[in-house]
């Protein structure tokens, strides 16, 4: 008996915006659009080939309670944090940064010139461990595997897909691919029930089981039960497909800091202003 397609229930666009010390990206998941989908609290996608619109990069600024997963496409940027860890991203590369209890970190380019094309995925961590010791994860392309079959290449960063599983060490259940579609090529893929997921293409259309058709620069997010189903565009398609099992914890949320209640972010606004934040302990 065949499994049934996992439908999309929303399609949004995001919006447009800057963080950092000017950087412009497109902010989908934290946007008026789509708030959270638990247990993923921010999707940005940052593209541009003018370096006046990524030169100044991300200097130092904290995070606590939540984990970032910064995937570049093309592009070199360094991160540098408070306690002398150091790091380069490049083309195909990935830093999962968990942040716990508190990290003040940079993310700066380290070119001058051509194209910055990456995402920052933020993901929630539940009351016990969001004061962890934070902690990396720096995996270069080389070491992501990757599946080619019947015109799809997939790209496992973290979780499972058959017997390929991703590098990425993973503080809840969570799956992030990076799908490559020739025309017209089919793909499927399971997702435990009950977790969120989303698909964001980021270059052609895809066409869900369902029937809906999603396009460049959209976000679908899927239902909680089914198996994903996928037809690629004619001219091609690149997607990523990411899902998490839901933490289903109050949120409190005040600029970088993510806890679970108000009390607790203005405890981590206290402790930055009071250069105790990285030495903070539950």
């Amino acid at each position: 008996m065949s499994k049934s397609t996992r439908p999309i229930t929303s399609v949004i666009e995001g919006i447009q915006t800057s963080d950092g010390a000017g950087v412009k990206l497109k902010r989908i998941i934290g946007s008026p659009e789509l708030d959270t989908l638990d247990p993923f609290l921010l999707l940005d996608e940052f593209k541009n080939d003018d370096p006046k619109a990524y030169g100044s990069g991300f200097p130092p600024h904290p995070h606590r309670g939540f984990e970032t997963v910064t995937y570049m496409l093309h592009g070199n940027f360094r991160h540098k944090d408070s306690v002398g860890n150091e790091g380069l991203l490049t083309d195909g590369s990935v830093q999962w940064m968990t942040a716990g209890r508190g990290v003040i970190h940079s993310e700066m380019p380290e070119q001058t010139e051509g194209l910055v094309w990456g995402f920052q995925l933020w993901i929630n961590l539940p009351k016990k461990l969001k004061m962890v010791e934070p902690a990396y994860q720096d995996i270069p392309s080389d070491a992501i595997p990757e599946i080619v079959r019947d015109g799809t290449t997939v790209k496992v960063i973290a979780g499972k897909l058959g017997e390929q599983e991703g590098p990425a060490q993973t503080k809840i259940g969570a799956l992030y691919l990076d799908i490559y579609l020739q025309g017209e090529s089919d793909f499927v893929a399971p997702i435990p029930e009950g977790w969120n997921g989303f698909l964001y293409v980021y270059e052609g259309s895809v066409e869900s089981g369902d029937g809906t058709t999603v396009g460049t620069g959209h976000l679908a997010v899927l239902g909680t039960e089914g198996e994903v189903r996928l037809t690629g565009g004619s001219g091609g398609t690149r997607t990523l497909l990411v899902a998490g099992e839901p933490i289903n914890e109050p949120i409190a949320r005040g600029g970088p800091f993510v806890m679970n209640t108000r009390g607790e972010v203005l405890q981590a606004f206290e402790d930055y202003q009071n250069g105790v934040f990285d030495k903070a302990v539950s």
